[in-house]
């Protein structure tokens, strides 16, 4: 497994630096015990209403993403850029598929644990060149292009 961060676009491999990983559940039940974590994990199944925290003090956020059917990480991901504003690197670890990747840089996972090579990987980015929808990454959905056209002309 290798890890692969988004930098302007691309995929590139990463040195793997060792975190101090701590799950969110062990940090809340003692935040003390757990000062010196730069990475917090998330479970898929937990509900990010419930997080009363400052997660400024991680440099790194880990959702888990368990199976390919199972898209809550998704929205954990958008939650965490747009409602709390999370800046860091937000980390996919679990199954990590090519397919989904597009998906998850759009919804503002920057940090990939994949498996496959880095090529195809960034491959995978460019195989849509639109937008349909709004997302974390500000992409201009292209209905938004059609509008902005027809009101120039």
């Amino acid at each position: 497994m290798k890890l692969l961060k988004l930098s302007r676009g691309r995929l590139y491999p990463a040195l793997e630096e060792p975190l101090s990983e701590v799950s969110l559940e062990d940090w809340l039940d003692n935040p003390q015990g757990h000062a010196d974590a730069t990475a917090l994990k998330i479970s898929n199944d937990v509900s990010l209403a419930s997080i009363r925290c400052d997660l400024a003090g991680f440099s790194t956020i880990i959702l888990e993403f368990p199976a390919f059917k199972d898209g809550r990480a998704y929205s954990q991901a958008r939650i965490l850029r747009e409602r709390y504003g999370f800046t860091g690197e937000i980390r996919a670890r679990g199954d990590v598929l090519r397919d989904q990747l597009l998906f998850m840089a759009r919804c503002g996972v920057d940090a990939f644990e994949f498996t496959g090579d880095a090529d195809g990987a960034n491959e995978a980015l460019k195989e849509f060149s639109f937008a349909y929808q709004r997302a974390a990454d500000d992409l201009q959905p292209v209905w938004r292009k059609r509008l902005d056209r027809a009101a120039a002309a």
